[in-house]
Formats: structure tokens, C-alpha cells, sequence
């Protein structure tokens, strides 16, 4: 049996092969939706990955925090619940030399209870019909400042709590992206 393989579409570890492990729920974002997503990082970011915090919530293959890591950002926080995948992103982490990753074997909701410092993109692929996002909405504002970005793989199109903006959305397959920014707005309070 053929072995599924995606790589990692620029940067510095362009063309690196990654292997996707058997796993249920596993679905690595397709090759087509990360180069979009990092082009519109591009032109948010104007290009500039240097200083950026990424923190890639369910990274399950790693396509998206090592693509985030290929395109130079300082620092990439991994989690990831099933121990195959945990193994294989950490293989991938030393073949490639990756020291800017972290990769943490457990759950995206530790993960952000224990997070102090604030991220500058979140990476958002969770597992599909599992009411995540509605559990992961009211715990992000505590890990982004104003203006950091978070980006969703949703099954259905939605829209996200009103301090998140949309800034770029689209659409391959079954799949629903969108690129989002964390608006922190402010409440008014009636005295």
C-alpha cells in the first residue's frame, strides 16, 4: 500500500516530503490551501516572518507549523493528541533541524490554559463534527494581542465571535477556510 504524502510547498524546507500516519480524523490541510493561506500571510505580514509566534493547535501531520516554520517565523508551538502523529512530528522536527518548533503531546485546551506569552497566528484544523470551535472561541482572546491572526478549517462555513474580523475566506472541496484578525474590541460599559 502507497504511503499519502503532502510536503511543504515553500520556504526553506520546500518540496520536504511529509508522510501522513493512519489516524482517524487526520485530513493534512492540501498543499493547494496551505500556499494560499501563507500568500495571504505574505501580504499581511508584508513578508516579514522574522519576530512572528505561531502556535498550530491540532497540527496532526505538522504541514502547518512546519510551513510556518519554512517561511521563517521565530517560534511554532505544536499540540498534538495521538502519540503516532506526536512521533512523527517530532522525527520530522530533528530531520529537519527545526529548533523554532515545540511540539506539546496533548490537548489544544491544556495547551492554551497553560499558554501566558501572545501568539501572532493561531492555527486552527480541528478534528470535523466535534464542536471545537465553539469550546476554543472563548479561550483564544487570552493567548492574541490586537491584530494577531487565526486561521480556521471548518466543514461548514460560520461566523466567528465578533471580536474576530474576517480578512480572506475560501473554499476547496468540503473544506471552509478563513483567515481571521482578532479585533479586541472593546465593550461599553453603562454607568
Amino acid at each position: 500500500m502507497k504511503k499519502h504524502v503532502v510536503r511543504i510547498v515553500g520556504g526553506d524546507y520546500r518540496k520536504t516530503p511529509i508522510t501522513v500516519i493512519d489516524a482517524p480524523d487526520l485530513r493534512p490541510t492540501p498543499d493547494r490551501v496551505r500556499e494560499t493561506l501563507f500568500n495571504w500571510l505574505r501580504h499581511f505580514w508584508a513578508d516579514d516572518f522574522t519576530h512572528k509566534r505561531v502556535l498550530d493547535l491540532f497540527a496532526g501531520t505538522g504541514a502547518l507549523g512546519f510551513e510556518a516554520a519554512s517561511h521563517g517565523v521565530a517560534h511554532v508551538q505544536m499540540a498534538e493528541t495521538n502519540p503516532a502523529a506526536v512521533a512523527a512530528l517530532r522525527a520530522l522536527r530533528t530531520r529537519l533541524k527545526a529548533d523554532c518548533v515545540r511540539i506539546h503531546a496533548g490537548d489544544a485546551l491544556t495547551v492554551l490554559d497553560r499558554s501566558s506569552a501572545p501568539f501572532d497566528l493561531i492555527l486552527l484544523d480541528p478534528p470535523f463534527g466535534q464542536a471545537w470551535l465553539d469550546r476554543l472561541w472563548p479561550r483564544l482572546p487570552a493567548v492574541l494581542h490586537p491584530d494577531s491572526l487565526v486561521y480556521v478549517e471548518s466543514e461548514a462555513a460560520f461566523i466567528p465571535p465578533e471580536d474576530f474580523q474576517v480578512l480572506r475566506q475560501s473554499r476547496a472541496g468540503q473544506v471552509h477556510f478563513q483567515l481571521l484578525r482578532f479585533a479586541a474590541l472593546q465593550k461599553k460599559v453603562n454607568n
